[in-house]
């Protein structure tokens, strides 16, 4: 039988085979814009390795949970990773050399919560007077919460003594 053939009678084949090229499409383009698009942010002074380099110190990374939302506990841990992954893809076109600083010591991450959505546009102003990147998340509504709604908050990675001025005052999820 034709490969052409055997595609078209089997629509499962053809979706594995359509994403799998995707993924491996999505893979090199990924992997070419780290070492051939970027190379000038390769080198070791900018990784944070070199002499007078201005990352130091602890960094970490807060995710901030909307508590009103009355979240399950998968989708909670679901879109703190949306928000984590996202937060790191920010990072690494913004300042590569604090994000691999950060990476190096562990990732460290905390999850707190707020009561409501304005808790997060406050937390925001404050991060972005502070220099610190933030990435709000915001849920499709397949499944537990409204669409659109605003389910998490990532502030960092960045420098922990900014992170505890911005975030300090909420408490632990």
């Amino acid at each position: 039988m034709e490969m052409s053939t055997l595609i078209r009678n089997n629509p499962k084949l053809a979706m594995a085979i359509c994403f799998g090229g995707g993924f491996l499409a999505a893979y090199i383009l990924c992997r070419w814009r780290r070492y051939y698009a970027m190379p000038n942010l390769l080198n070791q002074a900018q990784l944070g390795q070199g002499e007078g380099n201005a990352v130091s110190g602890e960094y970490k990374m807060v995710l901030v949970v909307r508590n009103d939302l009355k979240m399950g506990k998968g989708k909670i841990g679901a879109q703190c990773a949306h928000a984590a992954v996202a937060a790191v893809d920010k990072y690494s076109r913004d300042n590569l050399p604090a994000l691999k600083h950060w990476q190096r010591r562990g990732q460290p991450k905390v999850v707190l919560k707020v009561d409501d959505e304005q808790a997060f546009f406050d937390l925001t102003k404050v991060a972005e007077m502070e220099g610190v990147g933030t990435c709000l998340i915001t849920d499709a509504g397949r499944t537990q919460i409204a669409p659109g709604s605003k389910t998490v908050l990532a502030v960092g990675p960045g420098p922990a003594s900014k992170i505890d001025k911005i975030t300090g005052h909420l408490k632990l999820l």
